[in-house]
């Protein structure tokens, strides 16, 4: 599980950077075609008109960009505090390893809530399903952790 989720983080982050790392070029290079524009229409080799729709396309352009930019960047910011996350629970979670039974100390400090849904009765059956959330790393889906403990 920790393998999973330290390649998921990783590959996110890696994303988010690259798409990053071009948002930031294509900003630039907006900023030196602006100035292209300007240029060319100071000295007459572009007209008023044309020179006003490229402006505002490029204005446009930069500002969708830029604020791509800063979600990329908080985007990042999250999943590096995941990682650390992981890595304070992961520490944690090591001097459990060996344990039989689950006292009350272990459980305050690896879960931060633990809810419990109203009953399902309409298969004929009372089910109820409970949902953990992980110090520092949320909600694990069930189905996660089993499949790795049969594997």
């Amino acid at each position: 599980m920790e393998c999973q989720l330290r390649l998921e983080s990783t590959e996110k982050i890696q994303i988010s950077r690259q798409q990053l790392d071009r948002d930031e070029k294509r900003i630039s290079e907006l900023k030196r075609l602006f100035i292209k524009i300007y240029e060319d229409n100071a000295s007459g080799r572009l007209n008023d008109e044309r020179f006003d729709m490229l402006s505002q396309s490029y204005e446009a352009e930069q500002k969708k960009l830029e604020a791509e930019v800063i979600t990329l960047r908080q985007e990042i910011e999250v999943q590096e505090r995941q990682n650390e996350n992981m890595e304070k629970f992961i520490q944690k979670a090591h001097k459990y390893v060996g344990i039989k039974e689950l006292d009350p100390y272990a459980l305050r400090e690896l879960v931060q809530a633990i809810y419990v849904d109203a009953p399902d009765k309409s298969s004929g059956k009372r089910r109820q399903h409970i949902h953990i959330k992980y110090d520092g790393l949320g909600f694990i889906p069930l189905e996660e952790l089993m499949k790795e403990e049969t594997a």
